[in-house]
């Protein structure tokens, strides 16, 4: 009998410490980690690599050379296709304590090697739960991401995983891989090795790229779903020599992580996603698997409620195994108890060629019975639509906000509608990052916004105008209403579709004689109803002498500047005060269309007796890319999200610094193709000092203030269309003053100027005043 070698002896002596059972093995499993010290040492790394070869040649990679000895040496096949180039196979070691290769992490391969190599070659890399490391080794096999180039590191493969012992199994199976059976490394086509492509090590989902400043160009996982998560099983010490069970469960991340997905078992995907908006480029895509038992819609909105947009890459349906189908952490028992008490349902199918899918309920009672119960498994990849605005939203929000963005919801059945609402909660996130409250802004409207109104008028349409020109009002109807009660006349022509919002007494008052240039408080307010026509206009205007003219002007007569002249000069000729609304006309645009009282304006000073007003009322995004730069224009459509008593309850609670009460209302789904009405804004052009003065002071004194989160919104609109323009590159022309001077005007009325004159909060304020105004909604 010829006696056995030194390598052989040494085998057998590893493999009797490896037949104890259970975690008696731990000790036994130390002799692993005695070897991966040796592949780490450089002089004993040939060594070591050879013993791993003797091993695999004893071994076989049966389940029963798995339950004997606690581990296995196996091949994976990775060659898909006839001409394949590439590594043939991996060859992998794993052990009890985690995942084994299978359906799920095979299928998910697949789905990768459906994207064009160039989404993962030569790109930064993290395999979210590697397991015992074989997919991150095949995603350097195969796409080659070098780990260093003239020392400047360019781009790597992280595998990266929770279990301590599954990180020591990953360096190892490395080493299987990186070297040959007699313990020479093997080089690829660029004569590197994969040592000198791939790391792991142990952490906490994307924990280690966090704290190593990593980012990511790609985040690929294979994480399961819990369907009955354990909350206590995270609260024991996780160390290397704890409990297999224990370990294994650590795959699963059997803990509650926190989000509304717990409830269907994708906390622990939410928990990763949210992270990894974090550590990825902006031009970074996600991919993952999901099981299909939850619907594909669950599994979809996951991720587009977090601003991604979702690509499916692959599906298959595999067989749940009749021994797991009632396991502790896939139970679908669970799922059972949700169906019973909300309209979803899962979707489990019979055996693998089933079509349509069942519910759980029904599949829980088929598995029972001894049937065969599929579920789809699908790869998908993931990449944010607004990548910048959606990372400063959840950098925001990961401080303190964490039930909010539960409750986050990013998804857009339009992208017109995601482009103008993403910015906007990005820059809300930034200013209150900054701050936790907004500023006491005058009663004319920020400071910031009036400027960004005027800045538009003057490049896009060549009106000189300043802040000083410019006050905001809540909306259109409060301007109008405002207007009307600082001036008190006797009788007020209105545009009949400018009516609507008016005190009921005011347009059933027949009192219309008298209308002299008086100002008095004592007499009834009479407003009369005119057809959108200027022609009818000016000949009620001529006939009935009011006041004061609120006019609207038809889509006909906006082109040119004809009708605005005519109603100047009438209204001039009778002494009444005109306020022209344009709001109709007004579209916020790089490539604005003709406006005949816009025209007007860039080469004449709107006379004294004359206010332009523009109500944000009927505006719906679109983004064109014009010349490289992102545009915003806004058409005309009528639009209805949420009900005014919301937007009050909003603003109030903001402005307070109680962003919670914000998000609540402003982040919820929205099925249409229209954006927030009720974050309505008018402001109203006037070139009159007095008048300017007196319009603020009744903002302040009958609505307390405009919104700011609704100046906000709108700021961030005109922001987009000024930031990419070149500044003071535009001369503008002096305009023209009014020629002719108009005949005695009404002045504010003796009410108005005695509120305003008295009331407590109408005070001039320097600008970085100290003062802190405590009775502010």
């Amino acid at each position: 009998m010829t006696a056995a070698t030194p390598a052989a002896e040494a085998v057998e002596e590893f493999l009797r410490k490896w037949v104890a059972s259970g975690d008696e093995a731990y000790s036994a499993y130390g002799a692993f980690r005695s070897v991966l010290e040796k592949l780490e040492d450089p002089s004993s790394r040939t060594q070591a690599r050879v013993f791993l070869s003797d091993l695999q040649k004893r071994v076989d990679d049966s389940d029963e050379c798995l339950n004997k000895y606690h581990f296995r040496i196996q091949d994976v096949v990775l060659d898909q296709y006839e001409g394949y180039q590439g590594r043939k196979k991996l060859t992998m070691m794993v052990i009890p304590s985690i995942f084994i290769p299978e359906d799920w992490s095979f299928t998910f391969y697949e789905g990768l090697n459906r994207h064009p190599d160039s989404i993962l070659k030569d790109k930064t890399v993290a395999e979210l739960g590697c397991g015992n490391g074989w997919i991150t080794i095949a995603i350097a096999e195969k796409w080659l991401p070098s780990k260093a180039c003239w020392l400047v590191v360019l781009c790597h493969v992280y595998g990266l995983d929770i279990n301590p012992r599954a990180i020591k199994i990953s360096w190892i199976n490395l080493y299987l891989n990186a070297l040959d059976e007699i313990g020479q490394p093997i080089y690829d086509a660029e004569k590197k090795t994969l040592l000198d492509r791939v790391e792991f090590h142990e952490s906490d989902l994307l924990a280690y790229c966090r704290d190593h400043d990593i980012q990511l160009e790609r985040i690929v996982g294979c994480i399961p779903l819990i369907l009955n998560p354990n909350p206590d099983a995270m609260s024991k010490i996780i160390t290397e020599n704890a409990s297999e069970e224990f370990l294994y469960s650590l795959s699963n991340y059997c803990a509650l992580q926190g989000f509304v997905e717990d409830q269907f078992g994708l906390g622990l995907i939410a928990r990763a996603v949210e992270e990894g908006i974090g550590v990825i480029k902006p031009s970074g895509i996600m991919i993952f698997n999901m099981g299909g038992r939850l619907g594909q819609g669950v599994c979809k909105r996951l991720f587009e409620r977090r601003g991604f947009r979702v690509d499916k890459l692959w599906q298959t349906k595999i067989l749940q195994a009749s021994e797991l189908l009632f396991a502790s952490d896939t139970d679908i028992s669970a799922l059972v108890e949700i169906e019973k008490n909300s309209p979803h349902r899962f979707e489990f199918f019979m055996g693998l060629s089933g079509d349509l899918p069942i519910c759980a309920r029904t599949a829980w009672a088929y598995g029972k019975a001894g049937g065969r119960i599929s579920h789809a498994l699908s790869v998908y990849s993931y990449q944010l639509r607004q990548p910048n605005q959606v990372k400063k939203i959840f950098e925001f929000l990961k401080n303190g906000f964490h039930e909010i963005s539960s409750s986050l919801d990013l998804s857009f059945e339009d992208d017109s509608v995601a482009d103008e609402k993403i910015p906007f909660l990005a820059y809300l996130a930034s200013v209150l990052k900054e701050r936790s409250f907004f500023p006491y802004e005058p009663p004319a409207g920020s400071k910031r916004f009036r400027n960004l109104i005027a800045d538009f008028m003057k490049k896009y349409h060549h009106i000189l105008l300043n802040a000083d020109n410019v006050v905001v009002f809540p909306s259109r109807a409060v301007a109008i209403e405002n207007a009307l009660r600082l001036f008190s006349p006797r009788l007020a022509i209105v545009d009949e579709c400018l009516t609507r919002h008016l005190p009921k007494q005011w347009l059933t008052s027949l009192t219309i004689r008298g209308t002299d240039t008086e100002n008095s408080s004592d007499h009834e307010l009479t407003v009369i109803e005119a057809p959108r026509q200027s022609d009818l206009m000016v000949e009620l205007i001529k006939k009935l002498r009011p006041q004061v003219v609120i006019s609207g002007i038809g889509d006909f007569e906006a082109v040119t500047s004809s009708a605005f002249v005519h109603l100047l000069d009438v209204t001039r000729e009778v002494g009444s005060r005109l306020f022209l609304d344009i709001s109709d006309h007004c579209e916020l645009s790089s490539l604005p269309s003709s406006n005949g009282v816009l025209k007007y304006l860039a080469g004449n000073v709107l006379p004294s007796h004359a206010v332009v007003i523009c109500g944000l009322v009927k505006n719906q995004v679109i983004v064109f890319h014009y010349t490289g730069h992102l545009t915003v224009m806004l058409l005309q459509e009528e639009i209805s999200v949420f009900s005014d008593q919301a937007i009050r309850w909003v603003s109030r609670f903001v402005l307070s610094g109680f962003l919670l009460a914000f998000c609540s209302y402003l982040w919820k789904p929205n099925s249409s193709l229209q954006v927030y009405s009720d974050l309505e804004v008018a402001f109203v052009i006037s070139e009159e000092e007095a008048l300017f003065k007196a319009l603020s002071k009744t903002v302040e004194v009958l609505e307390g203030t405009t919104a700011l989160i609704s100046q906000n919104y709108y700021g961030c609109l005109f922001h987009e269309l000024l930031a990419f323009q070149l500044a003071q590159r535009r001369t503008h022309k002096e305009r023209d003053c009014e020629k002719a001077k108009s005949t005695e005007m009404i002045g504010f009325s003796r009410s108005a100027i005695s509120v305003l004159n008295s009331a407590e909060l109408s005070i001039t304020e320097t600008p970085n005043s100290g003062l802190i105004h405590m009775d502010v909604d």
